[in-house]
């Protein structure tokens, strides 16, 4: 698979979040590229898929900075929808609505009927582990990906993130996890 080191789609979503995610932007857009060429990887797409795909990519962690919580998930969701109903693509919500909000979750997600749902959850996997869990994916590839797109202080950025809610969350450590 070629690397795609500029995705139109990505780009043009991103310009809008830009300037709000700040100087953690290159680490959120270098996981979202990360993530999406996995999730290519793991399956072969037509272009509708390749595009669902792209589009809760570029959304599904943008709470973080939307809201400036670990909690994520939520405040995630109204700009997706948004965009959907902007494009025309309101089809879709639901759909890519369970690609984000599943994308952390734990065990499997096992509708046959939306199998992007748990592609999504793994290829956010893939580099959230930093390719410890790799579906199949060489490990070679996941390196040369990461190569690619280096992680510009984008785990460190959510470390740090995640040790300040636990601070103030103990009993509610993981807010974005799902069993």
């Amino acid at each position: 698979m070629k690397i795609e080191t500029e995705i139109a789609l990505l780009e043009e979503i991103f310009a809008e979040w830009q300037s709000l995610i700040g100087a953690e932007y290159l680490g959120y857009r270098n996981h979202v590229y990360r993530m999406v060429h996995f999730c290519q990887m793991l399956t072969d797409c037509d272009e509708q898929a390749r595009q669902k795909i792209l589009i809760a990519g570029a959304f599904h962690d943008l709470g973080i900075w939307i809201e400036d919580t670990v909690d994520y998930i939520p405040p995630s969701l109204p700009p997706m929808l948004a965009y959907l109903h902007s494009q025309g693509l309101e089809a879709w919500s639901e759909e890519i609505r369970l690609m984000i909000t599943e994308h952390h979750k734990l065990r499997p997600y096992d509708d046959q009927a939306l199998p992007l749902v748990e592609l999504f959850r793994q290829g956010d996997l893939v580099d959230f582990s930093m390719g410890l869990f790799r579906f199949g994916i060489a490990r070679s590839t996941v390196q040369e990906v990461r190569a690619a797109f280096p992680n510009a202080g984008f785990h460190a950025a959510l470390a740090r993130r995640a040790g300040r809610w636990f601070l103030k969350h103990p009993l509610n450590p993981l807010p974005m996890m799902k069993w």
